[in-house]
Order: structure tokens, then sequence, then C-alpha cells
């Protein structure tokens, strides 16, 4: 289908997590690959996140943004390693 403007999407339903999975095992099956794990690996507990949210100026979002463009990671990665340093 050429423009998905033409796809009926109220007539389409969800794939369920049990056909994701046998279609998974059908391609191994043909391929003779195993597919690599998805997604994130799991934290420990000592190491997960709580999310939060906080108010800063402006100028401090744009220095993080600067220096995670430079780092080639997210700006709430900075601002956390900068917090970090202060408090330990």
């Amino acid at each position: 289908m050429k423009n998905s403007k033409n796809f009926p999407f109220e007539k389409a339903r969800r794939v369920t997590s049990n056909e994701v999975s046998s279609a998974r095992k059908a391609i191994e099956g043909r391929t003779g690959i195993k597919r690599k794990a998805r997604g994130r690996p799991i934290k420990p507990s000592d190491d997960k996140f709580i999310p939060t949210s906080i108010r800063l100026h402006p100028k401090i979002i744009e220095w993080a943004k600067k220096e995670a463009k430079k780092r080639g990671c997210g700006y709430q990665t900075i601002i956390n390693e900068i917090l970090l340093e202060k408090a330990v």
C-alpha cells in the first residue's frame, strides 16, 4: 500500500504478544539464527532512577543539551552526572 491514508485503521486490530512470539520462533526456525534479546537490560534495584520533575533555568538546559550533543548522550544524563559528582 503506497499511501497510509488508504489503510482502514478503524478495522485493524492489535497483534497479540502470543502472535509476536510465535512469529519470532518461526523466523528462528526458518533461518536457524537465534534472535537477540530486545529492550533494555534490567537494572539492579539500587541503580534504578526515581522519576521526578524539577524546574531548571533555561541556560542550564541549553548548556546540558550542548554538552550532551558533544558527548553523544542525553542531556538528562549530563545533569545527573553533575549532580552525582556534587552529592558524593
